[in-house]
């Protein structure tokens, strides 16, 4: 069965003659016949009585409700795809990272709303790994994470590079620690510190980073917000490793103090994530390259405070 053997079906019973059903398709009378006997042959029974005006039959009278709706469902996809291709998207669904969440997106997101405001935006903070893994779901259409080439390297996935940070030391006032001029890996060796939880990328980096140096990372509390950092690292007993761009405004804290670790130093790179289906649809691209001049303008400006 054919969707076209089911249009023909229903131009004759608008029109009542297979004659008026050619001219309404646009078609000859002999394709609106043919098409009619095909689905005929293809249920194995006949729809319509032929004397006189096309009437329906027991069983073209039971196909026609049916023949309506599937036909209506994919008149309804089709205006939904072609609006679409066209840029007539109701939602956009973007997933970032704390720090891109907090700092980098709120512009972003205003300039977009001004250039599409018939878009609905949905923000979602997650770690990277969750981000990418949702995006390869079809949950979201926007991933900003910090770049992790194993679940962005596929022929689906566009991936444009934002910026990249360093890792800082957030530390109490007080602690110890703040009394070394100079800070090394091997003083962190076995240091209680708060950490993101398993599945951030910073989490992951920051392992490595420990695992390289040959010392233990003394994951006492897990945490996943930045905010929470703040006000545990407070307290005065843990310390936190951190990207700088949410380090910036707490230099100002009197509480807090933030240190660079001697070489080697640790960096991440944050990235802008897609599929090379949707970097297509016009609110989708317009929003990516936003994202990626507004951050760019901006990360060197608050690399520099």
């Amino acid at each position: 069965m054919r969707l076209e053997q089911l249009q023909a079906f229903l131009a004759v019973v608008e029109t009542g003659n297979f004659q008026q059903a050619a001219q309404k398709c646009g078609v000859s009378q002999s394709t609106i016949s043919r098409q009619v006997q095909s689905l005929e042959a293809t249920v194995g029974i006949s729809l319509f009585h032929r004397q006189g005006n096309a009437k329906l039959t027991l069983g073209g009278d039971r196909l026609l409700p049916h023949a309506k709706r599937i036909c209506q469902i994919w008149a309804t996809a089709e205006q939904e795809l072609t609006d679409l291709s066209a840029g007539k998207q109701t939602e956009l669904c973007v997933a970032g990272i704390p720090s891109a969440c907090a700092y980098q997106l709120p512009p972003i997101l205003q300039e977009f709303a001004k250039a599409y405001p018939n878009v609905q935006l949905r923000v979602t903070t997650l770690g990277s790994d969750r981000a990418l893994k949702v995006l390869k779901d079809g949950l979201i259409d926007i991933a900003i994470v910090m770049n992790n080439p194993f679940l962005t390297a596929s022929s689906e996935m566009v991936v444009e590079r934002l910026y990249e940070e360093k890792i800082q030391l957030l530390l109490p006032a007080k602690h110890p620690l703040n009394k070394k001029e100079v800070l090394t890996w091997r003083d962190l060796d076995n240091c209680p510190q708060a950490v993101f939880k398993d599945g951030y990328g910073l989490q992951r980096l920051v392992q490595d980073q420990f695992n390289r140096q040959g010392i233990c990372l003394n994951a006492a509390l897990e945490l996943n917000s930045l905010e929470a950092f703040r006000g545990v690292v407070k307290q005065g007993s843990l310390v936190a490793l951190l990207p700088e761009t949410f380090l910036v405004e707490l230099n100002h804290d009197p509480d807090l103090v933030v240190r660079s670790l001697n070489e080697p130093s640790l960096t991440r790179e944050i990235v802008l994530v897609t599929t090379s289906d949707r970097i297509k649809i016009p609110p989708i691209q317009y929003f990516c390259k936003l994202a990626g001049r507004m951050i760019q303008q901006e990360v060197p400006m608050l690399n520099a405070l």
